[in-house]
């Protein structure tokens, strides 16, 4: 087999992968990529964007069930969860395709199958156990992602216990789940399935749900989810799991004490692995601990040619962040001259469940413990016009200053489409604007936005309308 020769490779075909791959090829560079399953990856087909179809059928059911307070009516308020899930899949495949012809349109070489590295600068692919290509570059990128992470004694079997995959096409709706992690994945989850009518309790074994979200708005959204009817216990483990006939018995250890939980399936959301194994790692130098690569600024491993990014890297696991580091990577080995690192304190996170949960920079314990003064405004919903209106005044938005310098260290919301409003904050970060700037900023009026530079003015003393 004749071996092909590019000027980088990328493995692996999510939003960190392909964009670094269409990246390259605009800066002239000749590019192949690598992917052995889906194109878009995790994200984009298992992950971001059909968890986001999901939850918008789960809105509209919820919204079904108020509609006496928005002055309708309706009868007989159903839904079909095969045609729920047919969407889901749908809106993923459709974008899926769409990178598939943005790859083809900036000229990427896309190999079918899965790469590994052969030597130096060399990259081979096999599909089936079969050899596809040999491929060299001078410059390979690693963009493997990363998989579930698997609980000893609670791994998913596909059927009781699923992981994201399974959690995201139900034959059915089951009565009663059990989720354990309140992580990202596993509100966003948990708000699903309680929105579309299941009896849910959420598992965490940390003292607070979204345990890495500032703790005012941890709390906030444990009061809202169980304003909605949800189950929480924190501080819990579950120590094992039955399986009996079609369901499951739970026995979890909480507040010193073990209990026995029934259910009809569990989701299992506690974490990620990164995909290190069989990509050739061996005998290169490069560097992985606890399942992920070890990156330098520019995402450069201990192995000279050889880059990582994305979720096989460190944290934070977001989608937007691998897409981010991917240009960054590619930039920095074609020597555009105006590249910068990653400033992870200005990466924003966002979590889909009911209420929306939004943050950039560091919480209101973190700043302290950096030996920050600070200076703290918040703003409820309530007091929005916009949001009382949309019928939605559940919220809150915590803003958190440097008392000396202005500096905005960190801003936290929940509240309807905060997962919109936060790159607000995040531009301001990123051009490190201060308290002067955001309180002199028009906000534009009714918007919910408005809540956001309340949010400043408070911290000051000049809050308007509480």
């Amino acid at each position: 087999m004749a071996e092909q020769s590019f000027d980088l490779i990328v493995l692996g075909g999510g939003p960190g992968g392909y964009v670094a791959a269409i990246r390259a090829a605009q800066l002239g560079m000749k590019t192949a990529l690598v992917e052995r399953e889906h194109l878009g990856g995790i994200c984009l087909n298992w992950g971001c964007i059909p968890t986001k179809a999901l939850l918008r059928s789960s809105e509209i059911n919820h919204l079904l069930h108020t509609l006496d307070a928005y002055g309708f009516a309706a009868d007989n308020i159903r839904f079909d969860m095969q045609k729920v899930v047919k969407r889901s899949r749908a809106v993923a495949g459709q974008l899926s395709g769409g990178v598939k012809h943005l790859l083809r349109k900036n000229k990427v070489t896309v190999f079918d199958g899965h790469g590994k590295l052969a030597g130096k600068g060399k990259l081979a692919v096999a599909k089936d156990g079969k050899p596809v290509a040999d491929l060299a570059a001078k410059h390979i990128i690693l963009a493997t992602g990363a998989r579930a992470r698997q609980l000893p004694g609670i791994e998913s079997d596909g059927k009781l216990i699923w992981s994201y995959r399974e959690a995201m096409v139900p034959p059915s709706m089951p009565k009663r789940l059990i989720v354990i992690g309140s992580g990202a994945i596993g509100a966003e989850f948990a708000s699903f399935y309680r929105n579309m009518g299941a009896e849910v309790t959420l598992i965490e074994v940390l003292d607070r749900i979204l345990p890495v979200e500032d703790a005012e708005i941890s709390v906030f959204v444990r009061k809202s989810f169980e304003k909605q009817g949800m189950k929480i216990l924190t501080g819990a483990k579950v120590q094992g799991v039955r399986k009996e006939g079609d369901g499951i018995t739970a026995v979890v250890e909480a507040n010193g004490k073990v209990q026995e939980m029934q259910a009809d399936r569990l989701i299992s959301a506690v974490g990620i692995v990164g995909n290190v194994e069989d990509i050739g790692l061996e005998g290169t130098g490069v560097k992985v601990e606890r399942t992920h690569v070890l990156i330098d600024e520019w995402c450069r491993t201990g192995e000279p040619g050889v880059y990582a990014i994305g979720d096989l890297t460190g944290a934070p696991w977001l989608a937007h962040k691998a897409s981010h580091e991917g240009v960054i990577c590619v930039e920095k080995i074609a020597g555009v001259n105006d590249v910068h690192p990653l400033d992870v304190g200005n990466i924003p996170g966002c979590t889909y469940c009911r209420p929306q949960v939004a943050s950039v920079g560091m919480t209101e314990e973190a700043a302290k413990k950096a030996g920050h003064q600070v200076k703290v405004g918040r703003f409820p919903f309530i007091g929005n016009g916009k949001a009382i209106a949309m019928g939605e005044p559940e919220g809150m938005i915590k803003t958190v200053f440097d008392a000396g310098t202005g500096e905005l260290l960190g801003a936290h919301m929940a509240g309807p489409e905060v997962t919109e409003m936060i790159q607000g904050y995040t531009i301001a970060r990123t051009m490190e604007t201060t308290e002067a700037e955001l309180m002199h900023t028009v906000f534009p009026h009714p918007t919910v936005s408005e809540a956001m530079h309340e949010s400043v003015l408070d911290a000051y003393g000049r809050v308007i309308h509480i």
